[in-house]
Parts: structure tokens; C-alpha cells; sequence
């Protein structure tokens, strides 16, 4: 049985949780909401309420990290580009904060939840080596979050950077549904669903696939204009209407280091 703290029980954090937690593990789970302790709790989940700020940290973090071997952070950024805060790299200072708990505690391994965000839209192809060129200021702290915690010696990090988030109760379609001249309806997607995340994450910590950098999209690229014409006609939505004047981005991510280093298979039939 292995010990892992999941640093936000959220949307991917608590159905992983679960996931681990089926396959033999004991979980420490955060939430920054005490109405969701009990919904924890009752998963099989030691609940923790955690909030980490960008000047503090609860004090509980230290029994959320007791004797974990390791640690799940999957906490989003949550910066648009009109936060008046955003300059002050508050998500880079809560990393910067929870670091030192992190060192004097017994977490040997630590997996962090980015996101592709980290790419510009420069390139066509993009894979692990691809230099990260981040335009959103979530991107840009991001990729300082990644580099601070790659370069302590105290714990292994691997990274995951994630595409477009998709799931049952998740779908980029029910936003665009009814919208009109929208752009880059040539570009392909780049999608992972939940599923694929949990399993993705399953296998880093079942084959201890550590001190790496993963990006997890599954390999599913149609336009955005099939797919999401697609996707509204089979959920009875109003089709989104696309803009073909600006239509000049055709990014592809590639997850061949995932599906041959992990030897892993994304489930197609989930798109």
C-alpha cells in the first residue's frame, strides 16, 4: 500500500482519489471547502482542509503530507488576463510556499498537474522537447511553477501537462453551442478525457516514472469545426457557426512518449 497526498480533490483530484484508493492505496485528500469534508470522508478519503495563498499556508498542510510517499498537486492557476493580481505570480508563490512543507516532510515523489497551455501557438508539431513559449499569464506560471519544483533535489517531479480537459459532465461544446464567427475552425484539437488523466496518472506511479515531463492529448485531432459541429448534433445542441478568416493555427501535441514510454492506450471511444 502506498501513501499519497492529492493536493485538490476537484473535478480530476477526487475521482483519482477514488480510482487510487480501489487499487489498494491510502489517500490524503484537500479541499479548501469545509462542506466537502464529509463528502471525502465518505469516499474512503482522509479529508485535510488546505488553502494555500500566496503568503500562507493552512498549518494542517503538515498532517495532509505526514508519512505520503507522494504527492499529487493538481490545483489550477485560476489567472485571467484582466486579474489585476496576475503580474504578482501568486500562483508561483503559493509553489514557493508549500515547498518548504514539502521538504521536511516524507513525500519522496511529487507529480505535478500542468497543462499544453505552456506552448505557443508557433509551432505545428509539438512534442517533449518543443521549447515551452507560454502566451497567457496561467501559462507563464505554470511553466516557472514546473521549473521550481524540477530543480529542488529534495523530491523527483514528473510533470503532466494536459490538453483541453473533456468528460461526461465536461465538454467545451456546450459553451460554443449557438456562438457565431468563431475562430481557427481548421485547427485540430487537442483533447484528454478524465478517464485518460486518471489512467495516465496511474500508470507514472504503478511504473515509478519519475524526473520526467509528459504531455497527455489524446492522439484525436479532427478540426475544430468537425468535431465540435460533431459533438452538438449528437448532445441536440445549436450548432456553433466558425469564421473562417482567422484560421491560421494547426498545433498538434503529441503523446508518443506516453503511449511508448508507458506503454499506454488512450480510450478513442470516450471522444
Amino acid at each position: 500500500m502506498t501513501k499519497i497526498s492529492i493536493l485538490g480533490c476537484g473535478w480530476l483530484g477526487f475521482p483519482l482519489a477514488k480510482k487510487l484508493i480501489e487499487k489498494g492505496n491510502s489517500i490524503n485528500g484537500s479541499t479548501t471547502s469545509e462542506n466537502k469534508l464529509e463528502i471525502l470522508k465518505n469516499s474512503g478519503i482522509n479529508p485535510f482542509l488546505v488553502a494555500l495563498e500566496s503568503e500562507s499556508i493552512s498549518e494542517s498542510v503538515n498532517a495532509f503530507l505526514s508519512e505520503s510517499e507522494i504527492l499529487i498537486i493538481d490545483i489550477p492557476p485560476k489567472l485571467r488576463a484582466v486579474d489585476p493580481n496576475a503580474e504578482k505570480k501568486v500562483f508561483v508563490e503559493k509553489i514557493k510556499n508549500l515547498i518548504p512543507f514539502i521538504e521536511k516532510s516524507s513525500v519522496e515523489k511529487v507529480l505535478f498537474v500542468s497543462s499544453t497551455s505552456v506552448y505557443g501557438d508557433e509551432n505545428d508539431f509539438i512534442n517533449e522537447k518543443t521549447v515551452p513559449n507560454p502566451e497567457t499569464e496561467s501559462g507563464k506560471q505554470l511553466l516557472l511553477a514546473e521549473n521550481i519544483l524540477l530543480e529542488n533535489k529534495n523530491f523527483q517531479t514528473t510533470i503532466l501537462r494536459f490538453g483541453g480537459l473533456i468528460g461526461e459532465d465536461r465538454h467545451p461544446v456546450k459553451h460554443l453551442s449557438g456562438k457565431e464567427n468563431l475562430e481557427n475552425p481548421d485547427a485540430l484539437v487537442n483533447l484528454i478525457h478524465q478517464n485518460d488523466c486518471i489512467g495516465i496518472i496511474e500508470e507514472i506511479i504503478n511504473q515509478s516514472k519519475w524526473n520526467e515531463v509528459f504531455n497527455a492529448v489524446a492522439p484525436f485531432h479532427p478540426t475544430r469545426e468537425e468535431y465540435y459541429t460533431q459533438k452538438a448534433k449528437e448532445q441536440n445542441l445549436v450548432l456553433p457557426k466558425f469564421s473562417s478568416e482567422k484560421s491560421n493555427i494547426k498545433k498538434v501535441i503529441s503523446s508518443e512518449k506516453i503511449e511508448q514510454f508507458l506503454d499506454y492506450k488512450f480510450g478513442l471511444a470516450d471522444y
